[in-house]
């Protein structure tokens, strides 16, 4: 959320209404601030800051105008106790939203994988999709850091099948040629790292020998790029 407000976005997007007002007649001090900020935060952004400096400081003071508590309330309200836990369900249960489960996440990072990681490698972007999705179907986002992982696991997913899929559409002897060639280039770069950096010469001391990390050696070569996909299979299989 952008830090700078204009008095006249403030009283646009931070007044609160009358139901917003019904919502804090229980709730004094710190925890009636902090309950009015995050109500409005979240009816923004359609889901909770991280921590109290997301909330613009111009919006602080306003607010508070407004629940006649004093800014400096603001720094003590706790983000680890409960009456934050009940505020969060408070507020979800005012715009219809619920948590984001598990089974939800999965569901985002199929939904990514099917629809969106073939056609969009951005991933910053994909996160900014998952947020979309959830805002849509009534879903308070996971973390920052959930978003990240479920956003990988979804890549992850496009290109195992993306990778079984064009593998499944090679002919035996197409995978036996490339066999030969992935062979080939690969004794070769052998043969000149060996001219290169003799096996077991020293420099400054330490060895030089080097274990291949980009592939995995076999017999007669490298392994085949199929050989990493699910049910992938080498040479004329």
């Amino acid at each position: 959320m952008r830090q700078e407000w204009e008095p006249e976005d403030l009283i646009e997007v931070w007044t609160l209404l009358e139901e917003d007002q019904e919502r804090l007649r229980n709730k004094s001090g710190a925890n009636r601030l902090g309950f009015a900020l995050l109500l409005k935060f979240f009816e923004v952004e359609a889901r909770f800051p991280e921590d109290a400096g997301e909330i613009p400081a111009p919006a602080v003071a306003y607010v508070a105008q407004q629940v006649k508590v004093a800014a400096e309330e603001w720094a003590a309200y706790d983000w680890a106790g409960r009456a934050i836990k009940r505020h969060r369900m408070e507020i979800r249960d005012a715009f219809g939203f619920r948590e984001c489960t598990e089974e939800d996440q999965a569901q985002l990072a199929e939904w990514l994988a099917v629809e969106l990681c073939g056609v969009e490698l951005n991933r910053d972007r994909l996160a900014e999709a998952v947020v979309a999705r959830c805002r849509k179907d009534r879903l308070e986002p996971p973390t920052p850091g959930r978003i990240a992982r479920l956003v990988g696991s979804a890549v992850s997913t496009f290109e195992e099948r993306f990778c079984a899929a064009t593998v499944g559409r090679l002919s035996a002897a197409t995978r036996s040629r490339l066999d030969d060639l992935i062979a080939e280039f690969g004794r070769a770069g052998m043969a000149s790292a060996s001219v290169q950096h003799p096996r077991g010469a020293k420099r400054g001391g330490a060895s030089t020998e080097r274990i291949p990390m980009d592939r995995e050696p076999v017999e007669g070569g490298f392994s085949p790029v199929w050989a990493t996909c699910p049910n992938g299979s080498g040479g004329g299989g």
